[in-house]
């Protein structure tokens, strides 16, 4: 996609750790559309190893494939607000945990950071959900930033819905349209799909 061609692009990781690997693979097709992708972990990414890799090799693999310097402290993700800004923000994944934080206003780690230094020069954030309490506990968070200003999302569904009724997971595939949807300030519809497993 032409849209994508020179855009900075902030990418946040957040600590739903069996994603990464289909984040990584969007990263990669962002970087051959030329988009400038910038790295940004939250602190959960960087110091968490898992059965899905450990966080050192995490940050490597984001650092190889965008070849930048991941952002890792509240410090270098601040001056992408006034000094640098993006053209837009993504989260993928959006943790429960972070979407709480996010929709209510806290702001405790470098992606976090980013996306409100993104809103703050009024450009778009992309959340891409992955919680297993979206219909749960975290609906009036979800709902809240469906309704915010410049805040748009990857469609998502029920990743399964009879063993987790509360679940939803983005479609990452629809990453590249829903980020440049946002871009021209439109959120990529329909919001709610069915999930591909």
């Amino acid at each position: 996609m032409k849209q994508l061609e020179g855009k900075r692009i902030g990418i946040g990781l957040t600590g739903s750790h069996h994603t990464y690997s289909k984040v990584f693979e969007q990263i990669k097709r962002l970087v051959e559309k030329n988009a400038e992708v910038i790295p940004i972990v939250s602190n959960t990414v960087q110091h968490t190893d898992t059965k899905f890799g450990n966080a050192t090799d995490h940050v490597k693999r984001l650092e190889s494939l965008t070849g930048k310097k991941v952002i890792k402290s509240m410090q270098d993700a601040e001056p992408l607000g006034p000094k640098n800004p993006l053209d837009c923000m993504v989260i993928a994944p959006l943790t429960g945990n972070s979407m709480a934080k996010f929709a209510n206003g806290m702001t405790d780690n470098p992606v976090l950071m980013a996306a409100k230094s993104t809103i703050r020069n009024q450009n778009p954030v992309v959340l891409s959900v992955t919680t297993n309490d979206a219909l749960g506990m975290n609906g009036v968070n979800l709902m809240r930033l469906i309704n915010s200003k410049h805040i748009y999302f990857v469609p998502f569904g029920q990743d399964n819905p009879m063993k987790k009724p509360n679940s939803l997971v983005a479609n990452l595939d629809l990453l590249e349209e829903s980020i440049v949807s946002a871009l021209n300030r439109e959120q990529l519809q329909p919001i709610i799909i069915p999930h591909n497993q």
